[in-house]
């Protein structure tokens, strides 16, 4: 009986160390893939989901990406990272915002977006589903830090392309984020200006409050 314990003890555990590294290798995988890419466009769509709190929104957006550099669209926002600086222009108010990198170091911006796995959490291989004719295998990633205000992430790969296709984030408040890929484009032609903040069109022309906290 005993022997049959321990057994069934070291199948668990190898099971469970086999499950972490084919999970750590398939999301490697992708990072390998995407960092391959000249520039990537996504369209995307974004929900925010809290039953208890009967808080439900939904929002499209877009970002092209280009190595760390960024230019987001969302939200009626747009933001720009140019390697140096980011910048976030928010229309509606008329302003902009320039902040440095470190002060957003613990959000998951775009550029972390495919490789925001590689520290801080264990990794697990979840469900294959398939969504809208896509075959698509789940990856659920639980932090280390359990003072993390994140519960647990669930990264959805696209078998065939090897490209993520969902990050759902679920909080400890119960909040569901969940980023849903609608088109992926790869090495297109785009302009550098893309990723540089014009000073003189949002400043002079525009007349926009630019501020950068010290």
């Amino acid at each position: 009986m005993k022997k049959l314990l321990v057994l069934a003890i070291i199948t668990f555990v190898n099971l469970t160390v086999y499950s972490q590294s084919d999970a750590k290798k398939l999301l490697d995988e992708v990072a390998a893939k995407v960092e391959a890419y000249k520039n990537i466009e996504i369209e995307f769509n974004h929900r925010l989901d809290n039953s208890d709190a009967d808080v439900h929104q939904q929002t499209r957006g877009n970002v092209t990406l280009q190595g760390d550099l960024y230019h987001l669209n969302y939200m009626g926002t747009e933001q720009i990272f140019d390697g140096k600086k980011v910048y976030l222009i928010i229309h509606e108010d008329e302003e902009v915002i320039i902040q440095s990198p470190s002060s957003t170091e613990e959000t998951l911006t775009p550029s972390k977006m495919f490789s925001f796995y590689k520290n801080g959490y264990t990794y697990k291989m979840g469900a294959l589903e398939t969504v809208k004719g896509i075959k698509i295998q789940y990856v659920k990633l639980i932090p280390i830090d359990t003072h993390s205000e994140i519960e647990s992430v669930k990264v959805g790969i696209d078998v065939k392309s090897k490209h993520i296709y969902t990050i759902i984030e679920t909080g400890k408040n119960k909040t569901v984020t969940t980023l849903e890929v609608q088109s992926f484009k790869t090495n297109q032609p785009i302009s550098p200006k893309l990723f540089v903040f014009d000073v003189q069109k949002y400043k002079t022309q525009k007349k926009y409050t630019i501020s950068e906290p010290k």
